[in-house]
């Protein structure tokens, strides 16, 4: 993490005492983030994590934020403070009172934002698989909150395994997401990603991909996958705001080629989507 964070309206010193144990979001997970990818200053897609954000906090009945453009202008001041122009920053909103355990706050919730380097991810990811890790059918399926200590422990054992990642099943069999990245298969001129019905998180990349990139003769949509769809696929990839489009090398030990010609259109194609999304919004020279 760098040296300066963002607390409520305040760019303070990471090392300083800024929260509570009596805040109750803090204790319980309860709030809600998104992991936002900066290009040359600019906030990729800050209006797609707002949103998503925004929507989940109604969800879970976190107070929010009113103004969009206030929370961006004070993102941009935690990038400018920590020369942060291209990076990973996190942003979260965190409810402060209720439940049974409710300590004193001056606030409904706090605004936290921190940055650090972009992760190096290498060349592919080596997948494993886990059944009944999501459940669809819960009204909570898909959202993006704080509590995240499951997700947290199945990446590190996926680690201590020799793997990267891992591909989680929902109740239904079907292939949902991975801790921290959706899913994407390759069946000729055909990209599959599970639908949100499976409880994957409506992921920012992966709506960019469904909704604005568009390569002739490729169809990027949504299709119910099962773990039996993985083998015969001819590529496979996963995605996120750190990753981009990261191809997938083995799922289960089943190798994939290491030639992956729809995965490299895509990611051109998604390269081109963030440079004609960042040039006129540049606030500093490229680097």
């Amino acid at each position: 993490m760098h040296r300066f964070l963002l607390h409520n309206d305040e760019v303070r010193d990471a090392a300083d005492p800024v929260v509570s144990p009596g805040q109750v979001g803090l204790m319980n997970g309860w709030g809600v983030f998104s992991t936002v990818r900066v290009y040359d200053g600019v906030l990729f897609e800050w209006g797609r994590h707002w949103e998503r954000m925004r929507h989940d906090a109604g969800r879970f009945r976190v107070p929010f934020p009113e103004n969009a453009e206030w929370v961006e202008s004070r993102l941009h001041r935690l990038i400018e403070a920590n020369q942060a122009w291209n990076a990973t920053l996190r942003v979260c909103v965190v409810r402060n009172r209720g439940g049974m355990f409710e300590g004193p706050s001056a606030t409904e919730f706090d605004l936290i934002a921190f940055t650090t380097n972009v992760r190096p991810w290498g060349e592919g990811a080596r997948l494993g698989v886990i059944p009944n890790a999501r459940f669809a059918a819960s009204e909570f399926a898909g959202a993006k909150i704080l509590s995240w200590a499951e997700n947290l422990t199945r990446y590190e054992r996926a680690q201590e395994q020799g793997l990267d990642e891992v591909v989680l099943l929902n109740e239904r069999g079907e292939v949902c997401e991975c801790t921290s990245a959706n899913v994407f298969v390759v069946r000729g001129s055909q990209v599959w990603t599970p639908p949100l019905s499976s409880g994957c998180l409506p992921g920012v990349t992966r709506a960019v991909l469904l909704e604005e990139i568009r390569v002739p003769g490729i169809d990027v949509v949504e299709k119910t996958i099962f773990p039996a769809d993985l083998e015969p696929a001819e590529e496979m990839f996963i995605n996120s705001t750190t990753r981009e489009l990261l191809p997938v090398f083995s799922v289960e030990g089943h190798e994939f080629p290491r030639s992956h010609p729809v995965r490299d259109c895509l990611q051109r194609a998604f390269t081109e989507y963030v440079q004609a999304y960042v040039a006129p919004r540049r606030l500093t020279p490229a680097r």
